[in-house]
């Protein structure tokens, strides 16, 4: 499912149509596309690694994990679409807010949907993981998680005032977890 959304993200980068005297100057006006591209990419392959690392604590999953699961997968199917609408709207001066702010709500969403899975299987669910881990263990596990809920929260709510702030804050987000420390598989074991 993940490799499927990132795969839809490339659909949205479209070429100049020929002839274009000046084509570099053509694909530099398609830079929305490229920010969304990268920005989207990012955010789905970390959700993919935390995903991974969440689901493979597990030595089974009940009914309410796949259910969970299911509305996790159901938001990041949908973000190759909030990414081609900003990348459409962000540069038109109509539209470009409420743009971003569909844009940016789907990574809330998807944010809230990874919290609620993850919540479930930390807290009402640890006799299903594999390794007991305590519950000091498990709360800080929640709490590094939860970090991106707030600005990505920011992110949708400024949008109705500034389409670019709102894009900056979701990059920002997707280019502090590139970051090992913030997105390692080791750092989010802890």
């Amino acid at each position: 499912m993940f490799a499927v959304a990132i795969t839809l993200l490339v659909l949205n980068i479209t070429v100049p149509p020929p002839p274009s005297p000046h084509l570099g100057h053509a694909l530099g006006q398609r830079w929305p596309e490229y920010l969304a591209y990268v920005t989207s990419f990012i955010t789905i392959g970390i959700i993919w690694i935390n995903h991974h690392v969440m689901i493979s604590r597990l030595a089974r999953a009940d009914h309410s994990i796949l259910i969970l699961n299911l509305v996790l997968l159901l938001t990041v199917a949908v973000i190759p679409f909030g990414t081609s609408l900003m990348a459409t709207y962000l540069k038109q001066g109509q539209g470009d807010k409420l743009a971003a702010g569909v844009y940016s709500g789907i990574f809330l969403a998807m944010g809230l949907a990874f919290a609620a899975l993850q919540h479930q299987i930390m807290l009402h669910r640890a006799h299903l993981l594999k390794v007991q881990l305590s519950l000091e263990r498990r709360r800080k596990i929640l709490a590094r998680m939860r970090t991106g809920l707030p600005p990505y929260a920011i992110a949708t709510g400024i949008a109705a005032v500034s389409a670019y702030a709102s894009v900056a804050i979701c990059a920002a987000l997707a280019a502090f977890y590139a970051l090992p420390i913030a997105s390692s598989p080791d750092a989010m074991a802890d």
